[in-house]
């Protein structure tokens, strides 16, 4: 089969080629999918520049975690009948060399989710980190309904869907957004109100929504740059459910100002949440996608050949939507 690999860490045009490997054989408990096409995250980037260079002690990586396509085989334990489902596949790369930027990849079963016929396989590959992860910022706290919640940088990937899953279950949501172009984006996807990622505007909105008291949950994408300002429009006894921190990676606490405010802080990494509510954002996005009722912004695809292309997109600041490698 053809694979996208890299045996060194390092830039993507320097590092990522294309080369034959063989098809993998499904284990006891996995499945064996054709992949139509896989997504490209930033941890799939991170990876590739230097992260994790443990894995590269038993020979090239073959990366990306989300991918979509068919089950061309099952492995023992796994129901024959599984053989021809459509499935979205997250969390391929998780811990070992093997993931989605290939045409075919061998994963648990559990982690091959039935993709129902109403939803491309494009949209399939979108789902595992960006709509998980914004799952889980959401709801991990308890329920949403009534509540005003703020969604910082709403454009983003999980920004986009974060909106919406908080839209759909009640709460009113005010996104951040650093252009005009990010903010018709949270806009489009349901938000009740956008401003600037810091300044009086936003503080003026969240004291007009909240009646001074400040927003109850955050779910922000940017923790070490962002805190000061997330401390401002926080009430007391608020959440900060945070899924990302590249501007300043290990922030320093104000922890005295944030013992008084009564804070929780939670990590989300998709990789490491409980199978529970790996199980709850699956329930959730099937029905999403089957009854129709999520956006999605496919923005960018490249086909295998041209991979490195797909990572530097991903690399660009200011971009919004997931890209895609097309494997077919």
């Amino acid at each position: 089969m053809k694979a996208a690999v890299f045996k060194t860490m390092g830039p993507a045009d320097k590092v990522l080629e294309i080369i034959e490997v063989d098809i993998p054989a499904p284990a006891h408990g996995e499945v064996l999918v054709r992949l139509n096409c896989s997504a490209v995250n930033p941890s799939d980037v991170k990876k590739r520049d230097g992260g994790f260079p443990e894995l590269l002690k038993d020979g090239f990586i073959i990366p990306h975690s989300d991918g979509a396509g068919v089950i061309e085989a099952v492995g023992r334990g796994v129901p024959a009948s599984r053989v021809g489902e459509r499935v979205w596949v997250y969390q391929a790369q998780y811990g070992r060399r093997f993931g989605t930027a290939a045409e075919y990849v061998a994963v648990d079963s559990s982690r091959a989710v039935w993709l129902p016929d109403s939803a491309g396989f494009d949209v399939g590959a979108s789902m595992g980190i960006p709509a998980m992860t914004a799952h889980r910022s959401v709801f991990a706290d308890g329920p949403v309904d009534g509540q005003v919640i703020l969604i910082t940088g709403g454009a983003g990937r999980v920004g986009h869907y974060a909106i919406q899953w908080a839209k759909y279950a009640g709460a009113t949501v005010i996104a951040t957004a650093s252009n005009p172009e990010a903010e018709s984006h949270c806009y489009a996807a349901g938000a009740d109100a956008v401003c600037p990622h810091a300044g009086e505007e936003l503080l003026s909105t969240v004291a007009d929504l909240t009646a001074g008291k400040g927003v109850e949950r955050i779910v922000d994408g940017e923790f070490g740059g962002n805190l000061s300002t997330l401390l401002d429009v926080a009430s007391t006894g608020a959440t900060i459910a945070t899924y990302a921190s590249m501007q300043v990676a290990e922030p320093t606490l104000p922890f005295r100002r944030m013992l008084f405010m009564d804070l929780s802080i939670r990590m989300v990494l998709v990789y490491a949440m409980p199978e529970s509510a790996k199980d709850d954002a699956i329930e959730d996005i099937t029905e999403f996608l089957d009854g129709g009722m999520l956006q999605h912004r496919i923005a960018y695809r490249e086909p295998l050949e041209n991979i490195a292309d797909a990572h530097k997109r991903i690399e660009k600041a200011g971009f919004y939507g997931v890209v895609l490698v097309d494997i077919e």
